[in-house]
């Protein structure tokens, strides 16, 4: 049986949910960092990005089944499966290339354009409203994005729109998550969804690319620490952390992520935005920080 958890409005809830989502935080916002490791140390984009997904369906497979979580119909499971070849397969490839090609921080930043799209998906499949002020802001995200894209992304002197390109893609397969997730987290628990994504991802990527064993014990380290760390804590803290905190203050809190990671990526690898950038990062995060501020005011 599970445990019963405080009421979402108790102040113990509230200090709970706010350490699991600032640990969530802290570990999303090292995915550059880990991966910049990954990739110095001559592991592939591909390569890493299988690792990232093995270990997380490793930990995910291994949680759901001590929960008794795993047993679900086979056409369910394949289901999960091949919607993981996308949400997961191609995001977390398409943020190795990213980073490796455009920078860490414009990666992350690109990312967090993901509301945008969450509200075009729901607007088309749930039938949600969109209000002529929330296209207003969808209009100033799309034009920060666009300043974003353009400045070239956070690699001193390196211009590359293959990268670029990646970093919208992920964006794009990160909003996808939020629906599908939406349409079965009354009949599953995330650790169920996401151990058969996972797996998904991992058995993609497998197909695509080369995998070696043959690294050295700190490589071994980084990527341990991104699949178990990023790939499977950061998600587990911020399943919990939606129970205690609701969504859009857990999304709000979530803006820590964007600015951790560019300071990371700035302090020990050198990246940083031209002033084009920095103005087009603002301007997405600001108008997304608004869209869910209006979310909520609507909700109430």
């Amino acid at each position: 049986m599970a445990a019963s958890l405080p009421s979402p409005s108790s102040p113990s809830a509230r200090r709970h949910g706010l350490i699991l989502i600032l640990l969530t935080v802290f570990a999303w916002s090292v995915i550059g960092l880990i991966s910049k490791n990954c990739l110095a140390a001559g592991v592939s984009p591909l390569e890493t990005a299988f690792w990232r997904a093995a270990i997380g369906a490793a930990c995910f497979i291994t949680h759901a089944s001590l929960r008794r979580q795993i047993r679900i119909p086979l056409r369910h499971a394949a289901l999960f499966t091949v919607f993981g070849f996308w949400a997961v397969g191609v995001f977390y490839a398409a943020t190795l290339y990213a980073i490796k090609l455009s920078g860490a921080a414009m990666a992350v930043v690109l990312l967090y354009t993901a509301p945008v799209w969450v509200a075009m998906f729901s607007r088309f499949l749930f039938h949600e409203p969109i209000t002529s002020r929330q296209c207003g802001i969808i209009a100033l995200a799309l034009a920060g994005t666009g300043m974003v894209c353009f400045s070239g992304g956070s690699l001193p002197g390196q211009t590359s729109w293959t990268g670029v390109a990646c970093g919208l893609l992920i964006s794009v397969c990160y909003a996808s998550h939020y629906p599908f997730c939406r349409w079965w987290q009354d009949r599953y628990t995330p650790a169920t969804l996401y151990a058969f994504m996972q797996l998904g991802g991992a058995a993609v990527i497998f197909c695509l690319t080369p995998v070696s064993l043959d690294h050295s014990l700190s490589t071994w380290g980084w990527l341990l620490i991104l699949g178990a760390f990023t790939g499977y804590f950061a998600f587990f803290c911020y399943a919990q952390a939606l129970k205690r905190l609701g969504l859009v203050r857990t999304a709000v809190l979530c803006y820590l992520e964007p600015i951790l990671s560019t300071i990371w990526v700035w302090l020990f690898w050198d990246e940083s935005f031209s002033p084009l950038g920095w103005a087009g990062s603002a301007l997405v995060l600001a108008a997304v920080f608004w869209l869910n501020m209006d979310k909520s005011r609507a909700a109430s």
